[in-house]
């Protein structure tokens, strides 16, 4: 069955150390890298578009080339003048990664300034997708503009998936970021939490604690992922289950683990899968992901594992 998935975010500019001083650099950001793993996964009847804003200079330029590249669709992307996309460095250390970014200047933070093109792109979609980190970039006008969008399409019946996706120093304030968070949540069919950010910034003491939270926002579906712990899933009335992580030899790179886990579970859910069968492959996907560097792990190297 043809359909259309929409991922609403921010896509960086990504440099990687590869060895002394030299850098390689990439594309990544936590809702283009789930676009890129539902591309993957999706058949080609089903399309994957991204929606977010960026810049008319070079790396723009570059960047929509490599989203075209991997088969995610671009016509939703709005091109600013005097804008262009944000950077960010990874730094890794025993396989955990940390971070440096700049993006004071970057275009995703107006992608919800235009209501008539985020309003179009998310109607022709029957799943959507974003995250904290998209609530986290834009004003607090931005946002409730795209969160009343989602909401709309909630209750028009379509598919709206969340992922917290919690990054504090990207809020003015603790009592701003759980507040937005939580109406990211009410606007959402299903969220896919990290436990530890919940536990860390909610308070959460347990993963039944974290389920239930987001049960009582009226979040339907709630697929909790606990790291080498694996997820627990509550879909609808059903029965609470755990899926097993995919055991992990060597961890080289975690930082697209989450991202790759919610891609390859949308993909499957979409395809008509259990909730359960979807987090099992979606949990082997994201071990494969974490043994290689980077965000976006090509198809080849994929295959090789044994995953496509």
């Amino acid at each position: 069955m043809a359909g259309r998935m929409l991922s609403i975010g921010e896509c960086m500019v990504e440099m990687m150390q590869t060895g002394g001083d030299m850098l390689r650099k990439g594309y990544a950001g936590d809702t283009f890298n789930t676009a890129y793993y539902a591309r993957l996964f999706l058949p080609t009847d089903w399309t994957v578009d991204y929606f977010t804003a960026v810049g008319t200079d070079i790396v723009s330029n570059e960047l929509l080339g490599f989203m075209e590249s991997t088969g995610v669709g671009t016509g939703h992307i709005a091109r600013i003048e005097g804008r262009m996309p944000g950077l960010y460095m990874i730094h890794l250390k025993n396989g955990e990664r940390s971070f440096s970014y700049w993006r004071s200047t970057s275009a995703a933070r107006l992608l919800a300034d235009d209501p008539d093109r985020l309003r179009t792109a998310i109607e022709a979609a029957e799943i959507a997708f974003f995250s904290g980190i998209t609530l986290a970039i834009l004003s607090p006008d931005a946002a409730e503009t795209l969160l009343a969008e989602l909401r709309r399409a909630k209750a028009g019946g379509k598919r709206v998936v969340f992922d917290p996706n919690i990054r504090p120093r990207l809020w003015d304030s603790a009592k701003r970021m759980r507040a937005t968070i939580e109406a990211g949540a009410r606007a959402a069919t299903i969220v896919l939490p990290s436990y530890d950010d919940e536990a860390a910034h909610f308070g959460d003491a347990s993963v039944e604690t974290t389920i239930e939270r987001y049960r009582a926002l009226g979040v339907a579906d709630v697929a909790v992922k606990n790291g080498a712990d694996g997820i627990t899933l509550q879909f609808g009335s059903g029965t609470r289950l755990h899926v097993p992580a995919e055991p992990v030899s060597e961890i080289v790179d975690t930082t697209s683990a989450g991202d790759s886990f919610n891609g390859s579970f949308l993909a499957r859910l979409a395809l008509g899968e259990s909730p359960a069968d979807a987090a099992a492959f979606a949990a082997r996907v994201a071990a494969a992901v974490i043994g290689h560097h980077g965000a976006l792990v090509a198809r080849e190297t994929l295959m090789a594992d044994g995953i496509l």
